[in-house]
């Protein structure tokens, strides 16, 4: 019986580097080898968490990287591992079409009711048309909400006024250009840079 070959550790070129756009606002997760080239093209700057500074990529070389950093090693030297790069042109906060499914519109509603606010597991929350679909209500982000099962019984095919009943929010597309990546396992990323003050606070002062 032949063997299967052992997994390849993970190589650390195909670790994840945070974007950010000019306004220090996180837009997507990069490979470790995409950012070192962005770098090399002036297409970024890193950022050193701790304090914020910047670096362009001759100066990103002359970082001594601290004992138990991840490094790239090369026959001249070992290079920090960017955990954070700014782009110095791309301005925009790009988008992303999340599908509807009744767990993005749970993940959406952070899995509460939206009538009575009570949070619940994904399987116990119902999809609620706020405009009935017997009364030519669609099935869409801005006419659906997750409700549970009492709050949608009580509901029945009805508007909420017509059963006296009040939305927690007004129901929006949304927009997880970022947090997608990060709950697709990446998150560490994100949190050791959040974990520095925030990303909101550098941005207003940037």
């Amino acid at each position: 019986m032949e063997r299967a070959a052992p997994d390849r550790p993970r190589s650390v070129l195909a670790e994840r580097t945070l974007v950010l756009n000019r306004s220090w606002i996180p837009i997507h997760l990069t490979s470790v080898r995409r950012a070192l080239v962005m770098l090399f093209h002036h297409a970024a700057v890193a950022v050193e968490p701790e304090t914020y500074s910047t670096y362009d990529f001759e100066q990103w070389l002359r970082v001594e990287p601290p004992p138990g950093t991840r490094i790239v090693r090369t026959p001249n030297r070992e290079i920090a591992i960017p955990d954070v790069i700014l782009l110095s042109n791309y301005d925009r906060l790009p988008g992303c079409t999340v599908p509807f499914s009744r767990r993005n519109l749970a993940r959406r509603d952070f899995h509460r009711c939206q009538y009575c606010g009570r949070r619940q597991a994904t399987d116990q929350l119902t999809i609620d048309h706020i405009v009935p679909r017997s009364c030519g209500g669609g099935t869409g982000w801005t006419n659906c909400v997750v409700a549970c099962i009492p709050c949608n019984r009580k509901k029945g095919c009805r508007t909420p006024e017509q059963a006296g009943m009040k939305l927690l929010s007004t129901p929006k597309r949304p927009d997880w250009s970022l947090v997608l990546a990060v709950e697709s396992g990446d998150g560490a990323v994100l949190a050791r840079f959040q974990g520095r003050g925030g990303l909101a606070s550098r941005a207003v002062g940037a």
